[in-house]
């Protein structure tokens, strides 16, 4: 099994910056793709982006292309999400994701462990 936890979440305004981290413990080593997706009430779970694990490689949503950055600690076990220039559609709960495949998924039912999501909020 695999456990993730975010962190960093938390109240910013337009145009500000956040960074989010998934820190992941036990067998980390089946993780070959990490993602994010963010959720706000009412809507689908929705991916914003993932890496692979080994590579480094990335993929991201055209909502926040340009504007967000993945990135990995390998010897840390953990992910991170750089936020800038946020807007106020940013708002949402910001969940992590690890993945067996090595193909990066954009959906969330192709992922196989997640953690419990850090809230942001982006006032206007």
């Amino acid at each position: 099994q695999v456990q993730l936890v975010e962190s960093g979440g938390g109240l910013v305004q337009t145009g500000g910056s956040l960074r989010l981290s998934c820190a992941a413990s036990g067998r980390t080593f089946s993780i070959y793709v990490a993602g994010w997706f963010r959720q706000t009430p009412g809507k689908e779970r929705e991916f914003v982006g993932a890496i692979r694990w080994n590579s480094g490689g990335t993929n991201y949503a055209d909502s926040v292309k340009g504007r967000f950055t993945i990135s990995r600690d390998n010897a840390k076990n953990t992910m991170y999400l750089q936020m800038n220039s946020l807007k106020p559609e940013d708002t949402a709960v910001y969940y992590c994701a690890g993945r067996q495949g090595s193909r990066i998924a954009v959906r969330g039912n192709e992922y196989d462990y997640w953690g419990q999501g850090t809230q942001v909020t982006v006032s206007s």
